[in-house]
């Protein structure tokens, strides 16, 4: 293991032990037997540091959506990494709240990769006319959802102490952006209006018309069409 190898794990293993995820330099250097000159020249600084172990918890969960082998139905790809993303906060509670800590001004990589892998989900759900409105705006409309119940729950855990919490959020954000008959029980969507099909068959064309080679329009045509099927797509119902 190589020195910058050997500070970082123990730098990550001190975070998940610290009774509040800080840590120091020192105490770093002190359990990786190295100078601080050694720390300082491999990270740079704390928050150097702190982003590379960041960095490294968010590839330990990423590991596992990349190895992931893509399900015939999107919708449940989609529900089964809503949940694996919470589970992931709740047994690394130190590391999730230092990930998306408002002190951790540059985002790690792996952060912009997970919200990739959503967007790709949400595309195929699209493509299958399941989705209500675009899937970069359906993307930042789960994603946030999704950090946001991961967080009250291991940083408010006197308060948020029914674990079903995360379950009726996901079920209420999906229901919101995926179409009524993407569900198992249709009801669980809600009632499908005109407004719905239109703005998922907008959704649809958009993810199609993307991926075809021979659409027969110039590449000015297409991007004025992208930009009517995403404002069809995600305007706001009664607007």
């Amino acid at each position: 293991m190589s020195t910058r190898e050997r500070i970082l794990h123990v730098a990550a293993d001190l975070v998940a032990q610290s009774p509040h995820g800080d840590i120091s330099t020192r105490a770093v250097c002190e359990a990786a037997q190295v100078g601080a000159p050694a720390l300082y020249r491999h990270f740079g600084d704390k928050e150097g540091l702190l982003a590379a172990v960041v960095d490294h918890g968010f590839d330990q969960y990423l590991a596992t959506k990349r190895q992931h082998e893509q399900a015939a139905d999107p919708i449940q790809d989609l529900r089964d990494g809503w949940d694996s993303h919470v589970d992931f906060a709740l047994r690394n509670p130190n590391l999730y709240r230092l990930m998306h800590s408002p002190a951790m001004r540059t985002p790690p990589a792996s952060a912009l990769e997970s919200h990739q892998i959503l967007t790709r989900d949400l595309e195929r759900a699209a493509a299958q006319g399941r989705l209500r409105l675009a899937p970069e705006l359906a993307a930042q409309m789960v994603m946030s959802a999704n950090v946001g119940v991961a967080l009250m729950l291991v940083a408010r855990p006197a308060v948020f102490t029914d674990r079903s919490t995360s379950r009726r959020v996901r079920d209420a954000v999906h229901a919101a952006v995926f179409t009524a008959d993407a569900f198992a029980t249709p009801a669980a969507g809600g009632a499908e209006t005109d407004r719905d099909r239109v703005a998922s068959t907008a959704a649809r064309l958009r993810v199609l018309l993307r991926e075809s080679q021979s659409s027969g329009l110039s590449t000015a045509e297409v991007a004025l069409m992208t930009e009517w099927l995403n404002r069809v797509s995600n305007t706001e119902p009664g607007r």
